[in-house]
């Protein structure tokens, strides 16, 4: 009879430790304060449409450019994974604060590009060290860490245009340089709380994989995850970049329109908090599988409503929409993996260039056929997302 010698391997022990709630929420918070600032470009569309003369497409551009520096987000994870750099999360909000602080002061669209690219710049250096910090400090419970960090960033996108809004209502538009300021001082509330975090790495692995193995191996799962983005993404575009423009069109006044991408936001944050934790105990597939049904059949009651019914649609839109995020992030992060940064920024790069190529599609489409149409036709593209889900592991 043969005898199989199996040679025991020494894996990462991150899941035995505990789920630290006190770093948790230090790196949700800095989440909640960079994202504010992001979140100023879709309620501030229909003005710079206005001020600058540019048409829906090249204002849905914007937001591309935005996210260009993304592009470099595996690189900056190979480094992440080297390196300590907690420091370039402390100084991200300050970046972006003073970019998108600036946008109404902008005499040219060219400008507006160059501030959006360094906002951009500043979302590339928070969004990739962020999430794998978050894991290390959350124990066996990442689904419910990274509903906490996502919730941070959802509760910025609900905050940010009440913000962008009521400053422009005191100072007008080009008077929004006055909020850069907050951003530098976020910065230095977090150098003070951040470095203060104890970031205690995974044991090395006796026979540690390569970058060039690991990325051979998650191969199919990135694949898997780039088509539900991918479906989903058009629903996303229309219910956060577009929205304020396409509400405005439907007649509403600006403020009007920007209150309702809170209410979306809002929703959104609850729909972050609470999809993680349910995706730990019904699993990832599971949870995904109830999102990918239910927002396109909401998407199609919030086009096909009028009047004060569409406001629950739009909030339980909102729930469904964003509470994906969450529940993909941890998918990811269930990995173990030496390489956590450049895995999670290969992901946030996948979400990128898919993204972007929505919006763009979503742009053209509006300027050619205008919001309505659109808006049926990423409804029903969104039902592409179902068989995806289905070729997912639990685990």
């Amino acid at each position: 009879m043969a005898i199989v010698v199996v040679k025991e391997v020494r894996i990462p022990l991150m899941s035995k430790q505990r789920f630290n709630l006190k770093n948790v929420l230090t790196v949700s918070l800095s989440h909640l304060f960079h994202d504010i600032y992001s979140s100023f470009l879709a309620p501030i569309l229909p003005l710079l449409i206005s001020k600058l003369g540019i048409s829906v497409f090249q204002a849905g551009f914007l937001d591309i450019i935005r996210q260009i520096p993304s592009l470099l987000n595996p690189f900056l994870g190979v480094i992440a994974d080297r390196v300590s750099v907690r420091y370039l999360i402390i100084i991200a909000p300050a970046i972006t604060a003073i970019s998108m602080s600036l946008l109404g002061i902008a005499p040219s669209y060219i400008i507006v590009t160059i501030l959006i690219f360094m906002a951009g710049i500043g979302s590339m250096l928070f969004h990739v060290p962020a999430p794998v910090m978050i894991k290390q400090v959350s124990g066996d419970r990442i689904g419910k860490g990274m509903s906490f960090y996502m919730l941070g960033g959802e509760l910025a996108r609900t905050l940010g245009p009440l913000i962008i809004l009521a400053a422009i209502s005191l100072w007008k538009l080009e008077g929004t340089w006055r909020l850069a300021p907050f951003g530098v001082i976020a910065s230095v509330i977090l150098f003070f709380r951040l470095r203060k975090i104890k970031v205690v790495k995974a044991d090395k692995l006796e026979n540690p994989i390569g970058i060039k193995s690991t990325l051979r191996t998650m191969t199919p799962f990135f694949i898997t995850i780039a088509g539900i983005i991918f479906f989903r993404a058009g629903l996303k575009a229309a219910l956060t970049i577009y929205l304020p423009t396409y509400l405005t069109m439907k007649g509403s006044s600006l403020w009007i329109a920007g209150a309702s991408l809170s209410i979306l936001q809002f929703a959104g944050a609850a729909g972050t908090f609470l999809a993680g934790s349910i995706s730990d105990k019904i699993g990832r597939k599971n949870a995904l599988l109830i999102i990918a049904i239910a927002n396109p059949l909401l998407m199609w009651l919030f086009t096909h409503l009028h009047g004060w019914l569409t406001v629950p649609v739009l909030i339980l839109n909102g729930f469904f929409l964003f509470g994906s995020g969450p529940v993909m992030l941890a998918m990811v992060h269930d990995h173990d993996s030496e390489h956590m940064s450049l895995i999670n920024g290969i992901y946030m790069t996948i979400s990128f260039v898919l993204s972007s190529i929505m919006i763009m599609f979503v742009g053209y489409f509006t300027d050619k056929i205008g919001l309505d149409s659109t808006y049926s036709i990423i409804t029903f593209f969104a039902l592409g997302t179902i068989p995806f889900v289905f070729f997912l592991k639990n685990k």
